[in-house]
């Protein structure tokens, strides 16, 4: 904590924490329309710290009760902190849950199975919520230093909000990103509202179509505008390719190249994968989709459900082994983390007249263990007590069970062992996490299903019902990790700014609880609108949903016995996930001391395999757009870009995602831009 900022007496506060929630639901709600339409989310924390700054530094002014009163970087990180907790747990509504509808797992439509719904969403957020709290000691604090685990956008929030608190010239610092992030939040939301009345022109720039169109209809680009090779103005992928830098850019942008201009055009011309044409008019001769994941165990798959292995297998390889590399800390961590338990019992049994060698003895060396460990700097009343987490945690996994047994039709072993794996993937999503600031999730969830695959085999389901535990339960693994990892980070703000540990646990908890109901109302508005996000064999859709799909190719392939991996798939991603592991251990024995500066030049192969994942290039191409206009501008006036930058992609990503729900209530009202626009721009008239 920064010797110049004054210590709040209490900066949980019922405004700080209404313009939390109010902005995390904004957030929220955006990332239902980017996950459906992307498969990625975004975390509310910068968008909350900035807008909150703005908003409660207003009514600070004012003499009003409540609203008025001095407002300090404590308070903000408050207000980040219940932004965080109302804007997280959509993950599971962009990935397994309509994946279940989709592959007729589940009867019935959201809409008339809200409470279900809800039920499901309570447990994963506060599973996570509950279990993530006594790892905030162990990997804020505790190993930090020794894991180097820097949590680089939860940094940059408290840097943030230092800088915008830090006297007259923070206040103008302050100001003037509130407005960059103000003006890009209003063009976005301008922008996607208004291109879905000109999608061909505003948003998608088919270039090969028009060059097609232009030939008359004879030219030879309608091949390459199949493999998705246009280019999307859209403002949630320009902001991230601002924010995760050139390497990741590049290796995203390169990763689509390798699968969509290479592997994927020579599996269709060796018969390995075939397309599906996209119409019957003969002016559109040569245009396929080359994505579907429909039909699967009946025809020759795509090229898509072939590049899905090497991408799990990739990520699983190389977060494993980015884990395995760091073995000597986390076993120095995993002892230190037993002989405090030993501590514990040791004193329980002192203070009850009895003796134990074995834990007498370790609780000695966890004495001498913490003298290499930094004390936590918040006092004992500012921490969150065991009983209260414990006892959440105990009935919250009691509660899954019940609920998860009567409503999906899983029993409590396997809902017990999903919670034993959520646990497990919030180590591995924490640790890389705070290395990388690219969580290890979509492997997680896919190694979920493995595990939940071979765990339903020969157990009497029949195959919808293997699916569908498959799904609920790898969705409440990697729906607690996802919980875990965000509000992990937001105690590394919290830290960095001295804010009383169990302030933020309050305020993470009262977001979580308007996330619980406002992500299930956000998805039966989108799947009420957009009908075809829960239909596998809808041809045309507004929504992509990559990672819907993903999920339901891999449980239908471990449930199954008609769909399997493709040998050769399967082959190539054993080689792949190798090389990416030897990747890992080269960089990490090999490239230090003085050699450790060319680890910038090594690819990212989490983000490689992103792009193998996803269905086209497109979004790859957006945020390389974006990476490279962060690179000119850093060049070209560095003290801008650190003044505007964060504030800018934060606005660009909020902004689309809520013009995305606009999109949702103008469909429904039928006024949406299928109705009166034009699809001009678009090829076979449709974008």
């Amino acid at each position: 904590m920064d010797g110049g900022i004054v210590d709040e007496h209490d900066p949980l506060t019922i405004r700080a924490v209404l313009v939390g929630i109010i902005l995390g639901s904004l957030v929220n709600a955006s990332n239902l329309y980017l996950g459906l339409k992307t498969g990625f989310t975004f975390g509310a924390s910068m968008f909350g710290s900035i807008f909150g700054f703005g908003i409660i530094k207003l009514c600070s002014k004012t003499n009003l009760p409540i609203i008025g009163g001095s407002f300090g970087p404590q308070e903000n990180s408050i207000v980040q902190a219940a932004a965080t907790g109302a804007g997280g747990i959509a993950g599971i509504f962009v990935a397994g849950i309509p994946a279940m509808y989709q592959l007729h797992a589940q009867e019935g439509n959201p809409k008339d199975q809200f409470g279900a719904i809800i039920t499901i969403t309570l447990v994963c957020s506060f599973f996570g919520l509950f279990f993530v709290t006594p790892l905030r000691k162990f990997f804020i604090i505790q190993v930090a230093r020794e894991l180097k685990l820097l949590f680089p956008t939860a940094t940059a929030v408290a840097l943030t909000i230092k800088s915008m608190h830090a006297g007259a010239s923070g206040a103008r610092d302050a100001l003037s990103k509130l407005k960059a992030l103000s003006l890009a939040f209003s063009a976005a939301l301008i922008q996607r509202v208004a291109s879905y009345y000109a999608v061909g022109i505003l948003y998608d720039w088919h270039v090969f179509t028009w060059i097609h169109i232009w030939s008359g209809y004879t030219s030879w680009a309608m091949n390459i505008e199949s493999w998705g090779w246009w280019f999307e103005w859209t403002p949630a992928f320009i902001g991230s390719g601002i924010l995760i830098g050139m390497n990741s850019a590049l290796s995203l942008f390169g990763g689509a190249i390798l699968a969509w201009a290479v592997i994927g055009p020579a599996l269709v011309h060796y018969g390995e994968c075939i397309g599906k044409p996209q119409t019957d008019d003969p002016k559109w001769e040569g245009y396929y989709s080359f994505a579907s994941l429909s039909n699967l165990g009946h025809e020759t798959p795509s090229p898509r459900y072939w590049l899905l292995w090497p991408g799990v297998m990739i990520m699983v390889c190389s977060s494993m082994a980015e884990l395995f590399v760091q073995y000597k800390v986390i076993g120095y961590g995993g002892r230190v983390i037993w002989q405090k338990i030993c501590a514990k019992i040791n004193r329980f049994l002192v203070k009850r007249g009895k003796h134990s060698e074995y834990f007498s003895t370790r609780a000695a060396r966890e004495v001498k263990a913490s003298e290499n460990l930094i004390e936590d700097p918040a006092p004992r009343e500012q921490q969150v007590q065991m009983w209260k987490w414990l006892t959440g945690l105990i009935v919250t996994i009691a509660a899954g069970m019940v609920i998860f047994a009567l409503q999906w039709g899983m029993n409590p072993g396997l809902t017990i062992l999903a919670c034993l794996l959520g646990f497990l993937f919030s180590f591995l999503a924490i640790q890389i996490g705070a290395v990388t600031d690219q969580t290890p999730l979509t492997a997680a969830s896919k190694a979920s299903q493995l595990v939940f695959g071979a765990a339903t085999k020969n157990s009497g389901f029949s195959i919808k019902d293997a699916q569908r535990v498959n799904l609920v339960a790898g969705g409440l693994a990697s729906g607690g990790a996802d919980v875990a990892y965000s509000l992990t980070s937001d105690f590394r703000t919290g830290f960095l700014l001295g804010t009383p540990p169990i302030k933020q646990w309050y305020a993470q908890a009262l977001g979580s609880v308007i996330s619980i109901f406002l992500a299930p109302g956000m998805f039966i508005l989108f799947t009420t609108a957009y009908p075809c996000i829960l239909d596998m064999e809808a041809e045309h859709c507004a929504f992509a949903v990559p990672s819907v799909a993903a999920w339901a190719a891999v449980a239908q392939a471990v449930t199954d016995p008609d769909v399997s991996i493709p040998l050769k798939s399967g082959i190539f991603s054993i080689v792949m996930g190798v090389f990416s592991m030897c990747q890992v251990v080269f960089r990490h024995f090999y490239l230090v001391g003085e050699r450790e500066k060319y680890r910038e030049y090594l690819p990212n192969w989490g983000a490689i395999a992103l792009s193998f994942v996803l269905p086209n290039p497109v979004f790859t191409t957006a945020a390389m757009f974006g990476a490279i206009v962060a690179w000119v501008w850093r060049k070209w006036k560095l003290k801008s870009f650190d003044l505007y930058g964060y504030a800018v992609a934060a606005g660009f990503i909020a902004g689309e995602g809520l013009g995305g729900v606009v999109g949702a209530v103008l469909q429904i009202a039928g006024v949406s831009g299928d109705v009166l626009g034009t699809t001009a721009g678009c090829p076979a008239g449709y974008c």
